[in-house]
């Protein structure tokens, strides 16, 4: 089973690309979808991190703002957060891998927005870099909710630069021309990896 890792800087598609692998039928593990999964009334993560940051847990599950005012800007209690989370999804991510391979899948994606910041890359077979020109991508983060130019140059100054994601990515799928030509690169891409000879 081929595991593809999908990335992308914010605003670049990558959401919207991940969709379009699961409407190919491609299995995709959203490792926020996870962590969100973890952090909800009932989820695994809830009593250790409870434990850990007294105070975070509002009607039975993890207040997101609650725990980053917690952690943000104390690498400590950041690392402590990770000790306890990436454990939990790592556990839940091997449940994906086994139940996609007993469905006979061939290809599976992991769709992680970090990816070359976590050194993720070293975990997957390729890398898929979701990518479109600055102005396309500017255009479309602020354009969303409670967005300013000032909050999306701080998320873009923690990210690995676009160039950079390009030229380390296996492949790129270029969502500036809108969702058809997207959708048909990542046609094409599966029909490539699923071609005789290519791996």
């Amino acid at each position: 089973m081929l595991i593809l890792g999908l990335t992308g800087s914010i605003g670049m598609g990558k959401s919207t690309t991940s969709a379009m692998f699961q409407a190919e039928g491609v299995p995709v593990y959203d490792s926020d979808a996870a962590v969100h999964a973890l952090y909800a009334a009932g989820g695994a993560a809830v009593a250790p991190v409870a434990a850990a940051f007294p105070g975070v847990v509002v009607d039975g599950a993890i207040d997101r703002a609650r725990l980053s005012a917690a952690v943000v800007g104390n690498s400590q209690a950041l690392a402590q957060l990770e000790a306890i989370v990436h454990p939990l999804v790592g556990a839940h991510r091997i449940g994906f891998f086994e139940e996609a391979e007993a469905q006979g899948h061939d290809i599976v994606v992991l769709d992680i927005p970090l990816l070359y910041e976590t050194g993720g890359e070293k975990k997957v077979d390729k890398v898929v870099v979701v990518s479109a020109p600055a102005d396309v991508q500017r255009q479309r983060v602020l354009a969303r909710p409670g967005m300013t130019p000032e909050k999306f140059e701080a998320i873009l100054a923690r990210q690995t630069p676009d160039a950079e994601k390009r030229a380390r990515a296996d492949f790129v799928i270029d969502t500036g021309q809108g969702l058809d030509p997207a959708r048909q690169q990542v046609r094409d891409l599966l029909t490539l990896l699923r071609s005789p000879g290519h791996a």
